[in-house]
């Protein structure tokens, strides 16, 4: 057999390969039906980020995750995008992506994929090598009608404690595990759940009513500031369901620091609840930015406690997402919350919780 016949067999068996290789492909695109989802983040239209990497010499893997999506259907949100970036390999020279339906979806040349509309559009992905070759794949995008936000807060908030405000001082927290927490009983009238914890930040009968709490599980726990400050040092409660940190309070003719505390309150979403109870600016402040903190209420009466501006100025030290005016009122014969005092709290990030208003902890 001479050279030119070699050449001819080796041609042949080149073009019977590449046939099988084409008929396989179209086969497994037609019959691929899968739905992999990716998972958009939290706050923001965005989904995390695809990878694009070579497996051996001849075959483009798209990793969301560790997962390969390559000629596979993902879900994303109309108005959502997705970033693609190639994998730190030496053989890859460049990567370019085309949509097949751009009013669906569109894709920039540097990898960000935007839902446009709802419907479907498949993305071709070829990756050029350093030496010449390009390899390709694709991924399908399937669109889907956006979510309201009340349909995204409900997701959110099925994990997320709730929190009762009742007025004066008086919280209530439902957390994700079903546990009932009441810190400072005394306002309001909603003490139908059975507690399994109450917490006390100090004597004073606005803050201490825990018989208004008559509803009690076999082992509910009740904490004081007598329990929480021992031995002149603040005490912290590692339950199940939630961390409790006690931590100072008082520093006014009205409030000593030894019978006073304020409670850090962390749940099992890693989300905290700052309670000062009564008091004025204590030292440890100047240190809690560290803790941080979520959501902080702020005594701010300026009465028996500390007043508006002194508040603000504390909010700051400790620096929580969320700070809200409570124990706005030193009236102990008549409305427990003064909306319009609330108003004036000029903290930044402020967040007026209303009286008889609950808000979930996320």
């Amino acid at each position: 057999m001479d050279g030119e016949e070699r050449q001819g067999m080796g041609m042949k068996r080149f073009y019977k390969m590449a046939t099988l290789l084409l008929s396989v492909a179209i086969l497994f695109s037609g019959l691929n039906s899968s739905v992999v989802g990716v998972q958009a983040a939290d706050s923001s239209n965005t989904t995390g980020k695809l990878v694009i990497k070579l497996s051996g010499t001849n075959k483009v893997k798209i990793l969301s995750g560790k997962k390969n999506i390559a000629k596979k259907t993902i879900r994303i949100e109309k108005g959502s995008k997705v970033s693609c970036s190639k994998s730190k390999n030496k053989k890859i020279k460049s990567v370019t992506y085309r949509s097949m339906n751009e009013k669906c979806v569109t894709v920039s040349p540097k990898g960000k994929i935007t839902a446009k509309n709802t419907g479907t559009a498949k993305i071709k992905i070829a990756v050029k090598m350093k030496k010449g070759k390009t390899v390709s794949s694709w991924i399908k995008i399937k669109v889907i009608k956006e979510k309201s936000a009340k349909e995204k807060d409900t997701k959110e908030d099925g994990d997320a404690p709730k929190l009762l405000y009742q007025g004066q001082a008086s919280i209530r927290i439902v957390t994700p595990e079903g546990k009932v927490i009441y810190i400072d009983p005394y306002a309001g009238d909603t003490y139908h759940l059975s507690a399994d914890l109450i917490l006390v930040t100090h004597g004073h009968y606005d803050h201490s009513d825990v018989d208004k709490v008559k509803k009690r599980r076999k082992d509910c726990r009740i904490i004081t500031h007598k329990e929480a400050l021992k031995d002149g040092k603040h005490q912290v409660f590692d339950l199940s369901y939630v961390k409790v940190e006690a931590v100072e309070a008082g520093y006014n003719e009205w409030h000593d620091v030894r019978e006073c505390v304020g409670y850090v309150l962390t749940f099992t979403n890693g989300k905290s609840v700052y309670v000062t109870g009564d008091t004025s600016t204590t030292k440890q402040m100047s240190r809690m930015a560290q803790m941080k903190i979520d959501y902080a209420f702020y005594c701010c009466d300026g009465v028996f406690n500390m007043g508006l501006k002194e508040a603000a100025k504390c909010a700051k030290l400790v620096g929580a997402k969320h700070n809200i005016p409570y124990h706005t009122s030193a009236n102990t014969s008549g409305p427990t919350y003064d909306r319009k005092r609330a108003e004036k709290f000029d903290a930044p990030n402020r967040l007026l919780v209303d009286e008889g208003e609950e808000i979930a902890i996320k």
